[in-house]
């Protein structure tokens, strides 16, 4: 059976997407810098737990997470190295081909015991297959393209302590700031997503959107076009200068469907547009599609929600 190594940084969905991938592929271990994401590892199945002690890790970029991973994967040998597709897991996958003169993957879709993985490229207009010719399968794993599947276990646990180098000290983070989460699911690891675009018209009538996206239990987006009028702020804009997203349900209303959009959410399960122009792209992408004015059809959709929860 195939040795996989998954870093997993915390407790969200796009780690526990990792694992269920690392999973499919051969027996996990996980290595785990907090109890939470060790808790998480636990939940999806992890064969092994690496739990690092590394006081002050946190407190520069990701070089003292990388110097603590290249030595892990070069004492463990795994025949695969799977990162979530963060931006996090972007740097450090970075550093670890570097060290380990190793070629890598970048949000991979999907991965198979051979090593062939499938990504989306070009804005996801073509999807590919790749497979790295030197070095280990390493790779980052597209947030939203695994289905998390929990698979509890009782991992072993070993120890790891480890001291943070001078050498990687070289970018210490200044300040941090928490944005409060509110009541609704974040954006990237929603299951359910409902944007508005420029056909909203006003920011005062993206509260049509929120409604909708509440009763679904969902989370708000917003297309470019809409952000940049001001209806809605741009920490919200799915695409692909945005949050690229890939839930169960995304419903795209008053969105015509620029390329720049289509990138950033169009490996959706179910995709429903409601738009007035029968030719809006946005159409020749979605599952359902609704022609008319969205604000007709969603309190219509609303009242049947209502009724249905």
């Amino acid at each position: 059976m195939a040795d996989i190594l998954v870093y997993v940084p915390n407790s969200g969905k796009s780690a526990a997407e990792t694992l269920t991938l690392g999973r499919s592929l051969g027996q996990v271990s996980a290595v785990a810098f907090d109890d939470s994401a060790a808790s998480l590892a636990a939940e999806y199945g992890a064969a092994k737990v690496y739990r690092v002690t590394a006081e002050g890790a946190d407190d520069y970029f990701v070089d003292p997470k990388a110097s603590v991973l290249i030595d892990l994967a070069g004492r463990v040998g795994p025949d695969a190295f799977l990162l979530p597709g963060t931006d996090e897991g972007r740097a450090l996958v970075a550093r670890l081909a570097v060290a380990l003169d190793s070629g890598f993957l970048t949000d991979v879709s999907g991965l198979d015991a051979e090593g062939t993985a499938t990504q989306d490229i070009f804005a996801g207009a073509t999807v590919t297959t790749s497979k790295i010719t030197k070095g280990i399968n390493l790779a980052t794993v597209k947030p939203g393209a695994v289905n998390a599947e929990p698979a509890p276990a009782e991992p072993e646990t070993e120890a790891v302590d480890a001291a943070v180098a001078e050498t990687d000290k070289r970018v210490k983070i200044a300040e941090r700031v928490d944005e409060p989460a509110g009541d609704r699911p974040g954006l990237a690891e929603a299951d359910v997503v409902v944007s508005g675009g420029r056909g909203v018209g006003s920011a005062e009538d993206f509260a049509l959107i929120e409604r909708v996206a509440d009763a679904l239990g969902g989370a708000v987006g917003a297309s470019r076009a809409a952000t940049d009028a001001g209806y809605y702020p741009h920490k919200f804009q799915v695409g692909q200068t945005g949050t690229t997203v890939s839930p169960q349900l995304y419903v795209a209303a008053g969105i015509s469907g620029a390329i720049q959009h289509r990138a950033g959410m169009q490996t959706s399960r179910v995709i429903v547009a409601v738009n007035k122009d029968v030719d809006a792209p946005i159409f020749g992408m979605s599952d359902f599609g609704v022609v008319g004015d969205l604000f007709q059809v969603l309190p219509q959709a609303l009242e049947e929600i209502e009724k249905r929860k």
